[in-house]
């Protein structure tokens, strides 16, 4: 097991890697004292079976340049295969403003070709390369060093396996022509936008009770502070105040030290200093929010008109259109767009692209009264009206 802990080795693989059809590739991280992840391990492998096809880099070893495999990554005649790839390509975003391209995910490629919703590795790894992976190290402090021979071990079987799965699924996407429809998903994971966090839209994933657009504002200045002190600090938003603290300070609306003093769930590093200094401006400064800026909540579905009957048959709809064709019904279209589609929005992903071919088009014609569903069997059969 060859670990990589100089520039000069790491130019030699990626060199290797070049010329290569592709590279599997991934990584370990820390993030639970952080807000960014730190970056501890990367994983590489390209087609072979030898030794040195398969290397473990070291990016904390002092004096090591990444700059080579930013290179092979910018190298768009070697295709990068990760699985699960977001958190990977969000570190190599925020630390160094490179997504690999071209991109196969095969947690993506998985649920094209039948493999259910979110599909593990560990699951893929028996049901393709017909082995067992050894999980021990799974939650292992990886910046501690030196690594053992189990880390390691466990490390290198994350991209060594995930040759075999990725000339399969690229295969039978080949067969099943459905390679369009895993570019089509892997557009978001290539865009930049996806990794970046803005302070002012943190408040969106926010869950409240309220609906009200005073209570709104408070939450989403307090959500934006909590989203600046964390990122400017590189601290878990978690540090600075919980979810279930932020509401009710937006409830509460505390005007001074001795008011944050009450608080029931507020941290006590957070009742004095900097973040108790934030959350007061933060809380006045969504009560002087103007009434014409202040944010609306999504609407929801008893606020859609959801026509509850059509929405219960676009869902035995999709049943029979995922078994049909093998993909993942949260793949094609979650609750929510159904019930969208069915209060008469078309503005939802459900009805684009390669969904639009194999469940989207039906689904309109359905909603227009063009078809409908009839028992067959143990299977639901599209009529002609």
């Amino acid at each position: 097991m060859k670990t990589i802990t100089s520039t000069e080795d790491l130019a030699e693989f990626c060199t290797r890697a070049a010329s290569a059809p592709y590279v599997t590739v991934d990584t370990e991280f820390l993030r639970e004292r952080t807000y960014y992840s730190k970056l501890c391990l990367v994983q590489l492998a390209i087609p072979g079976s030898a030794e040195e096809d398969a290397v473990l880099v070291d990016p904390l070893e002092s004096g090591l340049s990444l700059e080579p495999l930013l290179e092979l990554f910018r190298n768009t005649d070697v295709i990068k295969v990760f699985h699960a790839a977001r958190q990977d390509l969000e570190i190599f975003y925020i630390d160094h403003g490179v997504i690999p391209e071209p991109l196969f995910d095969t947690q993506v490629a998985a649920m094209v070709c039948g493999f259910g919703e979110q599909v593990g590795y560990e699951t893929l790894v028996k049901r393709i390369a017909k082995q067992q992976l050894d999980k021990s190290s799974r939650f292992t402090d990886w910046s501690r060093r030196p690594l053992t021979d189990a880390q390691k071990k466990y490390a290198l079987a994350d991209v060594t396996h995930l040759r075999v799965i990725y000339e399969f699924l690229a295969d039978k996407l080949a067969e099943t022509g459905r390679a369009r429809w895993v570019t089509e998903e892997l557009a978001v994971l290539t865009d930049p936008e996806t990794y970046i966090t803005r302070p002012d839209e943190a408040w969106q994933k926010i869950r409240t009770r309220s609906s009200s657009p005073r209570f709104l504002a408070l939450v989403r200045a307090l959500a934006a502070f909590r989203e600046e002190y964390a990122q400017s600090r590189n601290i878990p938003r978690t540090r600075v105040y919980k979810d279930d603290a932020l509401v009710e300070l937006a409830s509460t609306k505390p005007a001074t030290l001795d008011d944050l003093g009450r608080s029931r769930l507020l941290l006590r590093e957070a009742r004095k200093g900097p973040i108790a200094e934030g959350i007061l401006a933060a809380v006045q400064a969504g009560l002087d929010c103007p009434k014409e800026q202040l944010p609306q909540a999504e609407d929801e579905r008893d606020q859609l008109q959801v026509n509850p009957a059509l929405a219960d048959l676009l869902r035995v709809l999709l049943k029979a259109k995922t078994e049909s064709s093998g993909v993942a019904s949260r793949l094609i279209a979650p609750a929510a767009e159904l019930d969208a589609i069915a209060a008469g929005q078309r503005d939802v992903k459900a009805l684009q692209g390669w969904r639009h071919e194999v469940f989207g088009a039906d689904a309109l014609r359905l909603c227009e009264g063009r078809i409908a569903l009839a028992a067959k069997g143990k299977t639901v059969a599209v009529i002609e009206i």
